[in-house]
């Protein structure tokens, strides 16, 4: 579970607590937050991808590998 799941439910569990009209409020005010907060659009790069998938050919000889899929290209 990570980092903010367990917030999430720390938070979720908290608010059960409260009363109606103390849940009410809290969600006023999560609505109000919200709607002023900008929506941050965060521009990815290419390099994040670098490394991804790196445990499956740990122990692949990539040279057999492109030989071997070439190999069956020509039938």
């Amino acid at each position: 579970m990570t980092t903010s799941n367990i917030a999430y439910n720390q938070i979720l569990n908290l608010t059960k607590k409260l009363g109606r009209g103390e849940q009410l409020q809290l969600l006023e005010t999560l609505t109000q937050l919200l709607q002023h907060t900008p929506k941050i659009q965060t521009s990815r790069s290419i390099m994040e991808l670098r490394g991804l998938g790196k445990d499956i050919w740990q122990n692949i000889d990539v040279d057999a590998y492109i030989n071997q899929e070439r190999d069956s290209w020509n039938g």
